[in-house]
């Protein structure tokens, strides 16, 4: 009996660590890259923080445009996290807490923020939530300020086919 216990713990924590989402962190080059690898997709690139009020405020919105889209192979959503790297297990827990269902990623290049910055538009100045909206590879709209539901599926369905 203990042995079918120790084996069922086992199994429930191999699950539960299975379920966690992996957070990748990345360099402005490599996020430039994955965000560009959605050829044919309307992407949502979402930048924010877990220390940023609006940020999170915004985020269950995403979360229903993203569980509304999800099935659609012509959209994606990626929120770009720009904790610190030494903060990860707090990003973890946060998207967990969040239920967040969209792809997580970390941009750990603090160091050349004035190179990334005005590489994804050169009018952010730095404000977070910010909202980059991509069709076919090339940015088609950059919002630099907490978005509704409503705001974001406008944006979405003016691309989305």
């Amino acid at each position: 009996m203990k042995l079918f216990s120790i084996l069922s713990i086992i199994t429930i924590l191999s699950f539960s660590n299975a379920n966690a989402q992996k957070v990748e962190q990345l360099k402005y080059e490599q996020l430039q890259e994955k965000i560009t690898s959605f050829k044919q997709q309307v992407v949502v690139v979402n930048f924010w923080a877990t220390w940023c009020a609006p940020c999170i405020e915004e985020i269950p919105a995403f979360m229903e445009v993203n569980e509304q889209y999800k099935n659609n192979p012509n959209f994606k959503m990626l929120l770009v996290s720009l904790d610190k790297p030494k903060v990860m297990e707090n990003v973890k827990k946060f998207i967990k807490e969040k239920n967040i269902n969209a792809e997580v990623v970390l941009l750990d290049d603090w160091k050349r923020m004035n190179e990334w910055l005005p590489a994804f538009d050169a009018s952010w100045s730095s404000n977070i939530p910010v909202t980059f909206i991509y069709n076919n590879g090339q940015k088609v709209a950059f919002h630099d300020q907490p978005m509704t539901k409503f705001e974001l599926e406008d944006y979405i369905n003016e691309y989305l086919k």
